[in-house]
């Protein structure tokens, strides 16, 4: 995660500095229909998988490594990724309203995405 401070110059102008979280080795990978970039120990939040906690989930669809230099399409044909999961849950709610002026139509409906949390254990590639 990135984190933002703020640093002072002699001027007293302010510079925004992010710092990012550095890894000795990520990927990024394909599930749910979107990517993800992970890193062993991550933890992360997935479109439900189906799979019930504690369980092992291999990803195959591997889109990058990085490890001592960034690996893409051909080099990564066999690269898989090893993943615990830690629960299967249910997002916070959104709320959808629909109205329309002059006619009092009014239609309030809810929705809680489920998602399924994993541990990144092992990135092979």
């Amino acid at each position: 995660m990135p984190h933002r401070e703020v640093c002072k110059e002699p001027q007293g102008r302010r510079i925004w500095r992010v710092m990012f979280r550095r890894y000795d080795m990520y990927s990024i990978i394909a599930t749910g229909g979107k990517q993800y970039k992970v890193a062993e120990g991550d933890v992360i939040n997935v479109e439900k998988l189906g799979v019930e906690a504690g369980e092992t989930v291999t990803f195959d669809q591997v889109l990058a490594v990085s490890n001592e230099g960034l690996k893409v399409g051909a080099d990564v044909e066999g690269a898989t990724v090893t993943a615990t999961v830690v629960k299967n849950d249910k997002a916070k709610k959104v709320i959808v309203y629909k109205y329309k002026r002059k006619t009092g139509y009014h239609k309030k409906n809810g929705h809680r995405q489920q998602y399924t949390q994993v541990k990144i254990e092992k990135i092979n590639g």
